[in-house]
């Protein structure tokens, strides 16, 4: 079964994530921040996965160490659940309405951590603290899980519309990408390691 469990331990967090790939949707979220709940719970429902994830931070100060953390630690999780990633699809992508919003989601499990993240309509505040924290998630996640993430906001004006059709585009790309399909490498090199 490809699960994992990380935890993560600093002045700023204190985390337990379990993750299990082949799961059917599951979650039980509590990271202090209602609308970082939100998401991850919409990426858990569309990639199918597993997720049970308590975090406690130094949100006296604000969000952003508890969600680049929680980026850190949902990507590590993701990594080691994967393994060698033999026989997994490992490229595709989704599209996601949601009302006036459209985001486009594009992933390569490569094994190397990069992010493209195009955010020209997001509000610059969005649940009341800064919209770059988002981008700190992802690329948080895209580098301890080692893909190629491309997240592109198409269009729309309500920053919770956009970022909820990005967790829900990146759960199904992901989805769709960690499916295994045969028992050789997604590669012509022969390996998914750098």
């Amino acid at each position: 079964m490809r699960k994992s469990t990380v935890k993560r331990s600093t002045k700023e967090t204190e985390i337990t994530l379990e993750l299990t790939v082949d799961g059917t949707g599951k979650s039980d979220i509590n990271t202090g921040i209602g609308f970082l709940d939100h998401m991850l719970t919409l990426f858990t429902f569309w990639a199918k996965m597993d997720i049970n994830l308590h975090c406690t931070g130094d949100l006296h100060i604000d969000m952003h160490h508890t969600v680049e953390d929680i980026g850190l630690c949902l990507g590590q999780a993701l990594q080691e659940s994967l393994g060698d990633r033999k026989g997994i699809v490992r490229i595709a992508d989704a599209r996601v309405p949601m009302d006036e919003a459209l985001a486009e989601v594009i992933v390569d499990f490569s094994g190397r951590g990069f992010l493209v993240y195009r955010e020209d309509s997001l509000p610059e505040i969005i649940a009341g603290d800064e919209k770059d924290i988002w981008r700190e998630f992802f690329k948080s996640f895209a580098q301890k899980a080692g893909i190629n993430l491309h997240i592109d906001m198409r269009y729309g004006t309500n920053g919770h519309h956009l970022l909820e059709a990005c967790f829900k585009a990146a759960g199904l790309a992901i989805k769709k990408a960690v499916f295994v399909e045969s028992d050789m490498v997604s590669s012509t090199k022969g390996t998914l390691d750098i």
